[in-house]
């Protein structure tokens, strides 16, 4: 594809984002900026989250990632909706009885200063890689259809991205990402639909066939049963259903989009629709999978070294120039939607946790909050330079690898608060959560040699809350009074 027609879709694309952005933040102010002045239309937010969840790493790792596991990351996603309905009855009427901003503050509140610091560290710590790693991931795929073509360097590449998010966001924050992310999953969903129908063209298949072929597929094999799998079917459910609560409802990206809805019943409503949509978003993702697959074979075309590859190769070199321009449309929607409401999140919880900003009269909130925007947008540039320079695995994997080191004490933090009455000694708390993700790395490290072949999958992230939940047992002491205790 010709890169002038590369970069007119980018450009176009930001163009139409520059705007919303100018609609959606005129006479925007520091709490428009965190909350959107909790005024969002909860099925806006609830389709504009379908593209926040699925991100550059579904767009792109998914579908390719069918042909080394076929469709086993299913299994996580039936565990994600048993996650989504305790966000929805648990953590939702919780967050809005406490009007939290940040929905760390609740473990001030409940277990203290040192456990409120604690959890707002490891939050923007997991933020910082996973945001970065999905860049990365979308950074790379721009480079391929561009930026290689006159020889720019991949830090350029990198840097451009972002001063694109930071341009359209720094104003309007929150605000603005309700509706950014509500177009960038209009195009996200529209590039696998009609990317669909061009493979089935090209293939002859009729929209039966195209079932059948899928469903007749070796690839399309959803459950695992034997135990010693990483892909088990009982670890991956599990694990779903522990990483959408950690990764949606102790994440403030997600949780600051449900707390700008009106209501706590409207931000219940997003929840459940929206996760019946994102289930079904999969579906056609892992079904793109199984046809990239199918399409590679009837061609005789080489598959490339990393799953990663698959997608991105396909629509560029051998689809259509439709074929490649949605599919540059729906990576760019993708990169932003997970990435800019990340760079939003950080600067909230940051702003908001460890500076109190809300206390500031309103001319000095506003440029300092530009400066921890700027801040994080530096940080997030110089992590994606060193996965560059490191990373030698699957991103999606990465991903949720990363995210089960650096989440599980949070999962800790929040069952202990919601489900015990006990007082922890705050100051050893941050001792808790650092010894816990080390501990699991040591046993995921071993786990076949300690457990007769036993291999640890996404559960890991459970068995990390478990350990932090058994450390903030040890040092706790008395009962708190049922009138002290908050809790959902």
């Amino acid at each position: 594809m010709s890169p002038i027609i590369v970069f007119s879709i980018i450009f176009g694309y930001f163009l139409v984002l520059m705007l919303l952005s100018f609609l959606t933040s005129r006479k925007a102010t520091t709490d428009a900026f965190f909350t959107g002045q909790r005024q969002s239309p909860w099925y806006l937010v609830a389709f504009g989250m379908i593209g926040a969840s699925l991100s550059g790493v579904t767009f792109i790792s998914v579908p390719g990632e069918v042909g080394n596991s076929n469709w086993a990351y299913f299994q996580v996603v039936l565990g994600n909706l048993v996650g989504y309905l305790l966000i929805a009855f648990l953590l939702i009427p919780l967050y809005y009885r406490l009007r939290l901003v940040s929905i760390y503050e609740y473990l001030d509140k409940r277990l203290g200063r040192f456990s409120y610091k604690t959890g707002s560290f490891f939050f923007l710590l997991s933020q910082t890689i996973g945001a970065s790693f999905r860049l990365f991931l979308v950074a790379g795929v721009l480079q391929l259809a561009f930026f290689d073509a006159y020889e720019i360097p991949f830090a350029v590449t990198v840097f451009v991205t972002i001063l694109l998010i930071w341009l359209y966001t720094f104003k309007g924050g929150i605000k603005t990402i309700v509706w950014t992310d509500t177009l960038q999953t209009l195009f996200m969903l529209t590039t696998v639909g009609v990317t669909l129908w061009l493979i089935c063209r090209e293939l002859d298949f009729s929209f039966s066939a195209m079932i059948q072929t899928i469903q007749e597929n070796p690839h399309s094999q959803i459950f695992v049963w034997e135990w010693q799998s990483g892909q088990n079917f009982f670890k991956q459910f599990i694990a779903g259903a522990f990483l959408t609560i950690v990764m949606t409802g102790l994440d403030q990206n997600m949780m600051q989009k449900n707390l700008t809805c009106r209501n706590q019943k409207e931000a219940q409503k997003n929840v459940v629709w929206f996760s019946i949509s994102f289930a079904f978003s999969n579906i056609f993702f892992l079904s793109l999978g199984v046809l990239l697959y199918v399409f590679a074979f009837q061609k005789g075309i080489a598959l490339p070294g990393s799953s990663d590859d698959l997608f991105a190769i396909l629509a560029l070199e051998h689809f259509s120039p439709v074929a490649g321009a949605l599919f540059l449309l729906g990576i760019t929607a993708a990169a932003y939607s997970s990435a800019d409401s990340a760079l939003t999140a950080l600067t909230t919880s940051f702003c908001v946790d460890f500076l109190n900003i809300e206390k500031l009269p309103e001319e000095r909130q506003k440029p300092l909050r530009l400066k921890v925007h700027i801040a994080f947008s530096l940080l997030m540039f110089m992590v994606i330079l060193g996965f560059h320079a490191f990373n030698d695995e699957s991103v999606v994997m990465a991903v949720f690898k990363a995210a089960g080191f650096t989440y599980g004490p949070l999962l800790g933090l929040f069952v202990f608060g919601m489900f015990t009455k006990r007082e922890v000694k705050d100051r050893f708390v941050p001792w808790i959560c650092l010894i816990s993700p080390l501990l699991c790395y040591v046993v995921n490290a071993n786990s076949e040699a300690w457990l007769r072949g036993y291999k640890f999958g996404f559960e890991i992230l459970v068995l990390n809350g478990l350990l932090t939940f058994l450390g903030l047992y040890i040092i706790s002491g008395k009962k708190v009074s049922d009138s002290v205790k908050v809790a959902g």
